[in-house]
């Protein structure tokens, strides 16, 4: 594994769509960097510290949310003399984001009041009025031909279809919840998947015209959905729960076809890997070395103060994994499953119980099997999967990256001290790794994944 040098940063970093640039926010600038050779292409001054970013779809623009003055501000590589700027006045900008064409931004006011749709082509602006959430309650059709807008009003939720066209609207239909959480439209766009807050276990299944496909519901009197995701191939539906259980739905009957539970004991028969980070002094050996004493033992003083090597150890069933109780008189318990992704070929998804921070499961979905556990030292911060490979990477905030692929569990050493890796992020055509310390960040590039590959911690 190949790392680049160390560059500051203050904010959010993005990788652009076409995976060429990426752009980093330190403090009012923007910064742009060719993603081949990491020099600075653009360099944009904005009104305020930068808080969020998002690029357009072509990567032809980019925003940077100024949410403390509320402002946001759009800039063009192709032009970097033109510049817009969206301001709305007492109403405020709780969120913004682009719309599949890249010449329409969508904000959300504070508190809710409206979402409106501002072009870039012209000075027209349409508004949608009582959007039910501010970043949540958007989604769009892959094919960037449709969007679905939550809408509250006299206590119901409602979704709007609008086209990203002429963004009139196509259709408005009521949906069954009580106060709904999200919406998500399928990756082949012939569903839309709606599910309410974590006190009422409801997941509703609507086709694009309105029709309720499906409506499940686990269990009744307990906390209910707390994550929900599509494969990639649009065939499974995955809901983690707060009971820490995922349940995955088939897209012919939109039945449960599987149930994956996260005890916090495992036992046999499991075939499943375990594999549990430990971590050893760094031996060095001098004794060969023409050196005087004092030399070798401030030296063998230092390397055991700041080098420690770190491993996986392939443990034995039964196990005890590491587990907290989350206190029963305070709001949003850390419970149940937290983090759930898949893969690129919908085979694998990885999940993190929440009350097991430091536990990582790798679920097989075709043969509905464990496939493997990772124990960390630390709580994981991310876990992302490799676009293009069944590969998966992940971060505790330690100086070491993790990696799991189907032939083994692997801890990469960082080339920099100091450097915590807090987040991750993987450029879209697999072609490098972002990590993120809290105030610098570097890129590695990793090795093609084979088949027959035997991968070690050393690459």
């Amino acid at each position: 594994m190949e790392f680049t040098e160390a560059y500051k940063q203050a904010g959010p970093c993005a990788f652009s769509p076409n995976a060429r640039f990426l752009a980093v926010a330190v403090d009012y600038r923007l910064v742009i960097r060719d993603v081949l050779t990491f020099k600075v292409v653009q360099l944009f001054s904005c009104l305020d510290k930068i808080t969020y970013i998002e690029w357009a779809l072509d990567s032809e623009y980019i925003l940077c949310g100024l949410y403390k003055r509320p402002m946001i501000q759009a800039w063009s590589l192709a032009q970097p003399e033109w510049t817009c700027k969206i301001d709305e006045g007492s109403a405020g900008i709780s969120y913004a984001r682009w719309s599949p064409d890249s010449r329409h931004i969508l904000t959300t006011s504070d508190f809710q009041l409206r979402l409106t749709v501002w072009s870039l082509l012209n000075t027209a602006c349409i508004h949608v009025q009582g959007p039910k959430h501010g970043s949540k309650g958007v989604s769009f059709t892959k094919d960037g031909k449709f969007s679905a807008i939550c809408t509250r009003r006299d206590c119901k939720d409602y979704v709007n279809l609008l086209s990203c066209h002429t963004w009139e609207i196509m259709g408005v239909f009521a949906v069954d919840t009580l106060d709904l959480a999200d919406i998500q439209w399928s990756p082949d766009d012939s569903a839309i998947v709606i599910w309410d807050s974590p006190l009422e276990y409801k997941v509703l299944i609507y086709s694009p015209d309105g029709r309720c496909l499906s409506k499940y519901q686990a269990y009744e009197c307990g906390l209910g959905v707390k994550s929900v995701s599509w494969s990639p191939c649009s065939q499974f539906l995955a809901v983690g729960s707060y009971d820490q259980m995922i349940r995955v739905l088939n897209h012919l009957t939109w039945k449960v076809f599987a149930e994956f539970t996260h005890l916090s004991t495992v036992r046999g028969p499991c075939g499943a890997a375990i594999f549990k980070e430990v971590d050893e002094p760094l031996q060095l050996d001098m004794s060969e070395l023409s050196l005087n004493d004092d030399f070798v033992q401030r030296s063998a003083d230092s390397v055991s103060e700041t080098q420690i090597q770190v491993r996986y150890d392939v443990m034995e069933v039964p196990i005890t994994l590491p587990s907290l109780k989350p206190p029963a008189d305070k709001p949003n318990p850390k419970q149940g499953i937290g983090l759930m992704s898949w893969s690129s070929d919908s085979q694998y998804i990885c999940t993190r119980n929440d009350n097991m921070p430091t536990v990582l499961w790798i679920w097989e979905v075709h043969h509905l099997e464990l496939a493997a556990i990772l124990i960390q030292k630390d709580p994981i911060r991310a876990a992302v999967w490799d676009p293009k490979y069944p590969r998966l990477l992940l971060c505790t905030g330690s100086n070491h990256l993790y990696m799991w692929t189907p032939s083994g569990a692997y801890c990469i050493n960082i080339p920099f001290p100091q450097f915590s890796v807090i987040d991750l992020k993987w450029n879209l055509d697999g072609s490098c790794l972002l990590l993120k310390d809290k105030e610098l960040f570097c890129c590695a590039a990793l090795p093609m994944l084979q088949e027959s590959s035997d991968y070690s911690s050393d690459d």
